[in-house]
């Protein structure tokens, strides 16, 4: 894909769209940690109610490690954009928005398990798999802008960078939606688990799938 110069694209800097994406991942995170309440303290029960409050704690690590992951991912891609244009502000304001509901089903997903409903159990986590999904195609959309839009990166990065990101978030998207159903049709507490493990492979290759590669590289023999 041939890039056009740079001149012709109406453009803006990154400045406003990253302190605006950072701003809300700050609220977010915010808004997440107000979840972790103290329990119900009886005397000499408090160590079991802290255990019991286990669903709240897996919640909160699951979606705290998603919304880093979201900070890296965007911190990665923007190391790579020189320019703005309307349609990629368009684009970026998709991640945030998506980022911003994840407080709710956290909550509903740490309730529901603590409360022991199985019906309610599976209806929680199926809806925190749909925005962990919708997430990821919120990704999707901004990478496609990148990939069909060149002229908007550093002259290093190579033309076919962002496809590679776009399958990556795509697969993202399939993922948390493959646990939502393992959390439906089986047990929500193992669609809990899987959310953790996500993003730590997602935050593990931020860079794109070639970080796997500089992770397996053995260091060079010593001369």
């Amino acid at each position: 894909m041939a890039r056009r110069r740079y001149e012709e694209v109406p453009h803006s800097d990154t400045g406003r769209a990253e302190a605006f994406s950072d701003g809300v991942l700050a609220i977010v995170i915010t808004l997440l940690v107000l979840h972790l309440k103290p329990p119900p303290i009886a005397s000499g029960g408090l160590l079991t109610q802290l255990l019991n409050q286990w669903p709240t704690y897996l919640a909160y690590v699951a979606s705290y490690l998603y919304i880093a992951v979201v900070w890296l991912n965007h911190k990665a891609a923007f190391q790579r954009i020189k320019a703005m244009t309307r349609g990629l502000h368009w684009a970026n304001l998709g991640v945030p928005f998506s980022t911003a509901l994840l407080p709710w089903p956290t909550a509903l997903v740490s309730e529901a398990i603590a409360e022991g409903n199985p019906p309610d159990d599976r209806v929680a986590v199926g809806l925190y798999a749909l925005i962990g999904a919708m997430l990821w195609v919120s990704w999707m959309i901004f990478f496609h802008v990148l990939f069909r839009h060149p002229e908007l990166l550093e002259d290093s990065v190579e033309e076919t960078f962002f496809h590679g990101e776009r399958l990556r978030a795509f697969v993202g998207a399939l993922l948390y939606a493959a646990a939502g159903l393992i959390g439906v049709l089986t047990i929500p507490a193992l669609a809990l688990a899987i959310f953790v493990l996500l993003p730590l492979f997602y935050g593990i290759t931020s860079h794109g799938y070639a970080q796997l590669q500089v992770f397996g590289r053995r260091p060079p023999p010593k001369q």
